[in-house]
């Protein structure tokens, strides 16, 4: 439910948030007047979904309030297409600046600077908005988004802005049509910075907790991501997986200690023709062994979101990772397969057509993903390749660390800087700067999306469960148990929580 607005800019006064409360009971009572009993499973799946919509807004309007506690909503101008269904985090009505070509026609220049001119009046009455906002981490980090959103819009003017998007990288060109934008994107460029100073002054005296509590995050936790873990639960599993990890971690190291480390060329030309290689490696890795189907949008989607060379310096986590091999990291990109079976073979239902609001995919999309890094392991992408196997160990202890350090920012027990030292500390080799932009950006994240930061973990471990039980029902009916098929399986249904993925997988077995 999009917010109205008013001369071009979004509304979130009380009178028109108290329309939306009104509106969302409305849709309650049509939804509760259905028998539901009576639903064939597919429909049945799809009410539950409408359901968990309908309390992700309750949970915006009750709960997270974003748009009178949080500066980083505000923060709308996109130059990246997310690797998720849709961007992380709550925000107000986002500028995707990648959803244009360029050099743009005249009607996409029409419309883009409009929006872009009202980018200051957005940030005028944001100031309005959060004027009774207490949450004092969500302020001392919120400058950042700003300052590099003034950034972005100077690079767009300088005509050196890089986009990405699933078919790649490509520059925002301003020249013809592009030049009536100018006026705009230097305003916008400018209330942007003011924003960003507004915001730093206005931090010390913003002294209250962030995290919004173990309550409402259990009650998120179930009836808007519809998980079978609570808090308590989640802080379980994350431990766990994270001495797993390590433990792997060690044991690998054992098991490879004769071995040469592994390296990149450093030569970035090199680097890069090798990194091309291995996201080739990995997609036909998949299709090679039934995970995904053999499409020409498939094998293309990976190697467009090529993995190129970084010295030294400028290493992040990540940075560390693929300076000796990208594959792990390319296991992840698992999530730009799936944003091209989006674009390309959208599902024929349009409740799971797009992207579900409010991060309902979290768990499921994130989960997957992690899963995949581990998946292709023990399914052999790396037997030639042993040493690989330490990196899919780090990265795996590195999504727990920062992911159990969200859970206690979230219950308030954390601050963000010391989730972020949590989170350094209990990544291994060091690889974990707990100053980097990086760490800052994460911890923020799952600040401002609650459940995001365990969604890796918590998504993997319901992954797990889900090949475990049906492997274990095929072994009670003495049938084969297809792991790659299972997996390959997962996109039918629609990319929605794993609870619902399990049951429409089981409707449809029940049916054949």
């Amino acid at each position: 439910m999009e917010p109205a607005i008013v001369d071009g800019v979004p509304d979130y006064s009380p009178p028109a948030l108290d329309r939306r409360s009104q509106a969302l009971a409305k849709a309650r009572s049509a939804l509760a007047a259905v028998d539901r009993a009576r639903l064939d499973p597919a429909t049945s799946i799809d009410a539950d979904l409408l359901e968990a919509e309908m309390n992700g807004l309750d949970f915006q309007l009750r709960v997270l309030r974003p748009w009178s506690r949080d500066p980083g909503f505000y923060a709308t101008i996109w130059s990246e297409q997310s690797d998720v269904p849709a961007h992380e985090g709550p925000n107000a009505p986002v500028i995707d600046l990648w959803r244009y070509s360029y050099p743009l026609s005249a009607s996409d220049a029409t419309t883009l600077d409009a929006r872009l001119a009202k980018i200051p009046a957005l940030l005028d009455a944001a100031r309005v908005n959060l004027a009774s906002s207490q949450a004092h981490d969500l302020f001392a980090y919120g400058a950042r988004a700003f300052h590099d959103q003034a950034e972005m819009l100077a690079q767009l003017e300088a005509g050196t802005l890089d986009l990405r998007s699933l078919a790649g990288h490509r520059r925002a060109d301003l020249s013809g049509e592009g030049q009536r934008l100018l006026p705009a994107i230097r305003a916008a460029r400018e209330a942007s910075e003011r924003f960003a100073k507004w915001i730093e002054a206005e931090t010390p005296r913003r002294t209250g907790p962030s995290g919004v509590g173990r309550t409402a995050y259990d009650w998120a936790a179930r009836h808007v991501y519809l998980s079978p873990y609570d808090w308590a639960a989640q802080e379980v599993l994350l431990k766990r997986e994270l001495s797993r990890a390590w433990a792997g971690l060690a044991l690998e190291e054992v098991h490879n200690r004769t071995l040469p480390p592994l390296a990149m060329p450093e030569d970035p030309v090199a680097f890069d023709r090798r990194s091309l290689q291995k996201a080739e490696r990995f997609t036909q890795f998949l299709i090679d062994r039934g995970m995904v189907a053999d499409r020409p949008w498939y094998r293309a989607a990976v190697p467009a979101q090529l993995v190129r060379y970084r010295g030294p310096a400028q290493r992040d986590f990540f940075g560390h990772v693929v300076a000796q091999d990208p594959l792990p990291l390319y296991s992840h990109f698992y999530h730009w397969i799936e944003l091209a079976r989006m674009a390309h073979e959208p599902h024929a239902d349009p409740i799971r057509q797009g992207p579900l609001p409010f991060n309902i995919w979290q768990d499921r999309s994130e989960g997957v993903a992690t899963a995949m890094e581990e998946l292709a392991m023990q399914a052999g992408l790396y037997d030639d390749l042993p040493r690989g196997r330490e990196l899919v160990w780090i990265m795996l202890a590195n999504r727990a660390a920062r992911g159990l350090a969200s859970l206690y920012v979230q219950a308030n027990r954390m601050t963000l800087a010391e989730a972020g030292r949590f989170h350094a500390r209990w990544t291994p080799r060091g690889w974990s700067d707990p100053d980097s932009r990086l760490v800052g950006f994460e911890q923020l994240l799952y600040l401002r999306q609650p459940g995001y930061g365990a969604s890796y973990i918590v998504g993997k471990v319901q992954l797990d469960d889900l090949l475990a039980r049906q492997a274990e029902r095929a072994s009670r009916a003495g049938k084969p148990f297809d792991a790659a098929a299972t997996i390959a399986m997962l996109a039918q249904p629609g990319i929605m929580p794993l609870s619902l993925v399990e049951r429409a997988l089981d409707a449809g077995a029940a049916a054949h």
